[in-house]
């Protein structure tokens, strides 16, 4: 029996040691991990949901004209219809903006830039307001201005520069664009070093991560739509038009076909929807291709014309509009087709915007889970806020932009001038001197 006791007493022993052990353990994790103030933790669930309930939601928002027009039918087709009404206003909205021209479309790419940063920092700002956190709403919104200054500057220096190096008192900011753009920079990162407070730096710094993920996402973006609009109206109009296509049938072939879920973080998405979509996306791409390569409006370049001291969207069609003719051989018999070469690209352009464009919309429906909301804002009945209708827009933006630089794009003489007139007097003459030789050689 004395045995017995020993042996259970040690064993109490070696448990009691082994608690203590844990007991030092967890505490030394808890001082490695020690946080200045219960406040910068990440925000807890409840934090979260009160985030949802601040944030407004457009998806349920209907005008009271048609709530009460429509007050009979199911939620499912009640909200069928608001989209559909609401997607038509869009697209005769999105017309009406082509029609007045190139700088209808600049300034509107501007305009849903800024709604859709807006859209996605209010979020952050939720947070700012739950916890005190200093100047982060003017924070982001200046680096905003900094960042647009930087790639709305190298818009106008790429594609006006000959006029503005004319100009003596515009020079100054021509060639020192970057400097300047970085000064601006600075003064926002010293301002944020200097807003910095010992109880929230991990979620200060965390925000600060934030605002410059939005900016890539945003500015980037709206920057590289800018460029693909100058070189011709058909390569914006022809990838907006395939994603909202897309969009559209996916939702339609869904709505009516839809069986089987394509992915958890958008439990609505289908394998009809996304299949019918993109087959749907392919013909019409084809079909819109063909109707616009036929007009000067959307397929000339836009570019600044000294003579008349304006844009100008006049043109000999390049290569790609003009219909080529190829040999095709079916079952052994051959048949000859008159094609723009335009519409092959245009194909490439609606298997993008049909297989990867709608992940750029997975990607927002998880930011969008993340912080327990349905839409970005209410801006839209039906489809919620901006950001929730061109999030698969910069994707596009992006891939249109690497597609041109790739394998359409030539050297822009204007962009040439633009660096001659930045080099020192004896560097333009030797420029001159070698183009003379060469193009005497030539002549001769």
């Amino acid at each position: 029996m004395a045995e017995v006791r020993r042996r259970k007493e040690a064993v109490s022993d070696e448990a009691a040691a082994q608690a203590e052990a844990a007991k030092r353990h967890s505490s030394a994790a808890d001082s490695s991990d020690h946080v200045d103030s219960e406040e910068e933790k990440i925000p807890e669930e409840k934090f979260v949901e009160e985030l949802a309930k601040n944030l407004p939601q457009g998806t349920d928002k209907t005008p009271e004209l048609l709530d009460s027009a429509l007050k009979d039918l199911p939620d499912r087709w009640k909200n069928w219809v608001i989209r559909g009404i609401f997607t038509w206003i869009m697209i005769c909205g999105f017309a009406l903006i082509i029609y007045g021209g190139p700088l209808a479309l600049m300034i509107t790419t501007l305009l849903v830039q800024v709604k859709c940063f807006q859209e996605i920092i209010s979020i952050g700002y939720q947070v700012y307001r739950i916890h005190g956190l200093p100047w982060f709403r003017s924070l982001s919104w200046y680096f905003l201005l900094t960042s647009n200054y930087f790639f709305y500057g190298e818009n106008l220096v790429d594609y006006f520069g000959v006029v503005i190096n004319r100009v003596e008192y515009l020079k100054f900011l021509v060639t020192y664009h970057r400097f300047l753009s970085f000064a601006l920079y600075i003064i926002g990162f010293v301002w944020f070093v200097l807003s910095l407070v010992k109880k929230y730096y991990i979620k200060q710094f965390s925000l600060f991560a934030w605002t410059h993920v939005s900016l890539l996402i945003v500015v980037t973006q709206s920057y590289l739509i800018i460029q693909n609009i100058f070189e011709g109206l058909i390569w914006f109009i022809v990838p907006v038009s395939m994603i909202v296509c897309n969009d559209v049938m996916a939702y339609v072939f869904g709505f009516f076909f839809g069986r089987t879920p394509l992915i958890k973080l958008s439990p609505k998405k289908t394998w009809e929807g996304f299949i019918g979509g993109g087959f749907a996306t392919v013909l019409f791409g084809i079909l819109f291709s063909y109707f616009l390569c036929n007009y000067q409006y959307f397929i000339c370049p836009i570019q600044y014309s000294e003579e008349l001291g304006r844009m100008t969207m006049s043109c000999v069609p390049s290569y790609l509009f003009t219909p080529q003719e190829y040999s095709l051989k079916i079952f052994g018999i051959g048949k000859s087709l008159n094609v723009y070469p335009y519409i092959w690209h245009s194909i490439s352009l609606s298997l993008f915007s049909s297989i990867i464009g709608p992940f750029g919309g997975f990607f927002a429906s998880g930011f969008k889970r993340a912080f327990k909301i349905k839409d970005f804002g209410d801006m839209i009945p039906g489809h919620g806020g901006i950001m929730d209708r061109f999030d698969c827009q910069f994707l596009m933006a992006t891939f249109v932009n690497v597609y041109i630089s790739s394998f359409i794009r030539t050297p822009s003489p204007a962009k040439l001038l633009t660096q001659i007139y930045n080099l020192k007097p004896d560097q333009q003459f030797q420029i001159y001197q070698s183009l003379k030789d060469s193009l005497g050689d030539m002549l001769n």
